[in-house]
């Protein structure tokens, strides 16, 4: 009996080991690193829902290669040498062969770096400094546009309709901000748009009087902003308060042109316009049964980052698919020569312009109007009809 029993026990060790080997070989895990802690978190949970999504999609679908695909969410708090951690050890100790995910262009940038270094292609899903494709880094490569394509829906808007002369530029002092500035004040002085101030402010500021009694005192046409949510509503409710008007108010991405904007700034939030890259009202194909999933599950809008994330996942699914085994110099090459439609929108990675492995698209500009984001821009895109002139304070309701 004794010996039965030891018999039984190793039988079950292995057969044990062996079902455990077979989940394994079944199983996709891929680390994703995310803010999710911090000032950032609300774009990392945002993010986190839509690579849910995109998950449960694809394994509802067979899989990647056939396998589950498992997302481990590693919280990198919105901090490069976390993120640069998280990166190392996906690399080195998980051996995952491609590495996609984060938020902000320094956590961005400081995985890029990680990765060109071990040659693992990893995939740039929101950070947009300009840099980061900008370094002939071949193991690196980008989906969202860069700042300094970000304003060029905005521009075209400005030039065809609004006809400023004169522009006030107001940023938070992350990369995000500082490189998103800079594009705009290039742009506009090659429109003919005099930049009559461009002031950067810490992230999480709480009174922005003394930077706009300058602005006041300037009455500039437009006052431009780079800024992160919470800035973003807070700006805007100053500017009320101080009642400082201008032919528009816009903002230059993330913080503007989420919902939890509208919602914080309320009534102060009308008539402002936002560049955005995405919108749930693109014709792209899955764009709006995305963005219906996500409000359905979540009772929120899908924003443009969440769009970016869901349409990451694919991207990886995509390349792994094409690539001749799981090695990162294979993936390396099938991403490379990546050509497909996203619910994002087009994804082709190229090399142009002082860039490499970088997606260009057409950037869009959104409106608040009834407290909703309208796409106004293109007119070929629109939801909506834009509103211009915007009404000054005194005249609102």
């Amino acid at each position: 009996m004794k010996r039965l029993s030891v018999l039984m026990f190793m039988m079950a060790t292995v057969w044990g080991i062996a079902f455990a080997g077979l989940a394994a070989a079944e199983t996709l895990e891929l680390g994703i690193p995310l803010p999710l802690t911090g000032t950032q978190a609300k774009f990392g949970e945002m993010e986190k829902r839509a690579y849910e999504i995109a998950m449960e999609e694809i394994n509802a679908k067979g899989g990647i290669k056939g396998k589950t695909v498992v997302l481990n969410f590693e919280d990198s708090q919105g901090k490069p040498e976390i993120s640069r951690a998280i990166a190392e050890k996906l690399i080195d100790v998980k051996k995952q062969p491609v590495i996609f995910g984060d938020y902000s262009s320094a956590c961005s940038k400081a995985i890029a770096a990680v990765a060109n270094e071990r040659k693992v292609p990893y995939l740039v899903v929101t950070g947009a400094d300009d840099s980061i494709t900008q370094q002939g880094w071949d193991y690196v490569f980008r989906l969202n546009p860069t700042n300094a394509y970000y304003p060029t829906g905005m521009i075209s808007f400005l030039n065809q309709v609004v006809k400023p002369t004169s522009v006030v530029i107001l940023h938070e002092s992350s990369d995000f901000g500082t490189s998103g500035a800079e594009a705009m004040e290039k742009t506009a002085g090659k429109n003919g748009i005099k930049v009559l101030l461009k002031e950067k402010y810490e992230k999480g500021a709480v009174d922005f009087k003394p930077i706009l009694t300058k602005v006041k005192a300037l009455k500039p046409e437009v006052i431009y902003m780079v800024s992160y949510v919470m800035d973003a509503a807070l700006l805007m409710n100053q500017i009320k308060e101080m009642r400082i008007d201008a032919k528009l108010f816009a903002g230059g991405g993330a913080g503007h042109a989420l919902p939890e904007f509208i919602n914080t700034a309320k009534d102060a939030a009308e008539y402002v316009v936002v560049a955005t890259l995405w919108s749930p009202q693109v014709k792209y194909a899955g764009a709006k049964e995305f963005a219906a999933k996500y409000k359905a599950k979540y009772d929120e809008d899908a924003g443009y980052h969440a769009a970016e994330a869901y349409s990451a996942l694919y991207i990886v699914k995509d390349a792994i698919e094409r690539a001749t085994s799981m090695e990162p110099a294979n993936i390396q090459a099938a991403m490379k020569a990546t050509k497909m439609m996203t619910a994002f929108g087009p994804i082709h990675f190229e090399d142009k312009d002082g860039y490499v492995n970088q997606n260009f698209m057409e950037t869009l500009v959104l409106q608040v109007i009834k407290g909703k984001h309208e796409t106004i821009w293109p007119e070929s895109a629109a939801s909506s009809k834009f509103i211009y002139p915007i009404p000054k304070w005194r005249d609102r309701k």
